[in-house]
């Protein structure tokens, strides 16, 4: 019997949910890993109960899966369960019980501001190229732009008067954003000094250029950041998302609200900017049990 209503259900999935193919296969390979349960156990589908369910939840830890792919079966077993119950095969109630486990978020890596020091400290200063690549730094970790944000900066963008800038965000959302002295200092210093070196005779409106006088490509920022990173001797895998996420972390462990960061980010949700929560949580976290004496 289960063989047919596994069946109806992935015909169900194609005409009345219209999933792709390979939506639909996963689906089919996850039922069938719970059909062999059934079948090793000696369990009628009519029989389910949310005891079964719940050993079939440990039985799936049991196997060594990754937390996605645990919480993928669910999903799945979930929406298989909820078309029986269309069905009438089996009661509703039962299905309460397959919560999706909730899965960690990955923490960002972040530079601490020693690091950051040292990373934006490295170019040298002493070239038009250097002087780029000074400016490119300060303006991503004081501002927490993305490495698309820092390629398509357009000079009219920066108003050095008032410090802050103007960038295009997701979706092509405009947004203004402080920057600090530092990064004042050297992006005035690059734009009377460097720049015109290295746009030539060109005409090119974004601020910071490559060698020939062109826009530099968000590829050719990240070449620059982890040729900066192995000089400074980060030990880290950063990308040029690390300073956006070294911009955030450090404003909100020197107290900044984290709705005032989310404006800065450009983030639409604050569910997003959330995730900084955790890493400081961490970092305290860390402070506690390296300094405090009753610790041990």
């Amino acid at each position: 019997m289960i063989e047919k209503l596994i069946k109806d259900f992935i015909e169900f999935l194609k005409i009345d949910r219209g999933l792709s193919k390979n939506t639909i296969a996963s689906y089919h390979e996850d039922i069938k890993k719970f059909d062999k349960f059934l079948e090793k156990k000696k369990i009628d589908m009519e029989k389910l109960n949310s005891e079964i369910l719940l050993d079939y939840v440990k039985y799936l830890y049991s196997l060594g899966l990754k937390d996605s792919s645990i919480a993928r079966n669910i999903v799945t077993l979930r929406n298989f369960l909820k078309f029986l119950t269309q069905e009438k095969i089996i009661k509703e109630e039962i299905i309460g019980v397959l919560s999706v486990p909730k899965l960690w978020k990955k923490l960002p890596i972040y530079l601490t501001e020693e690091e950051v020091n040292k990373l934006i400290e490295a170019p040298n200063t002493s070239t038009p190229a250097g002087l780029r690549d000074r400016a490119m730094l300060e303006i991503m970790y004081g501002s927490g732009l993305r490495v698309s944000e820092v390629a398509n900066l357009a000079v009219d963008d920066i108003n050095l008067e008032f410090s802050y800038l103007k960038c295009k965000g997701k979706g092509s959302k405009e947004r203004l954003v402080p920057f600090g002295e530092s990064a004042k200092k050297w992006l005035k210093k690059y734009l009377l000094e460097g720049r015109g070196y290295l746009l030539k005779e060109k005409k090119n409106d974004h601020i910071f250029l490559n060698r020939r006088g062109g826009q530099l490509t968000r590829q050719g920022i990240w070449k620059l950041i982890k040729k900066y990173a192995s000089l400074a001797g980060i030990e880290k895998k950063i990308s040029p998302h690390t300073l956006r996420h070294s911009f955030a972390t450090h404003l909100l462990e020197h107290g900044a609200d984290l709705r005032s960061i989310q404006i800065m980010l450009g983030h639409s949700d604050i569910s997003t900017t959330e995730i900084y929560t955790f890493v400081t949580q961490k970092h305290i976290k860390e402070v506690y049990d390296r300094y405090h004496p009753r610790k041990k």
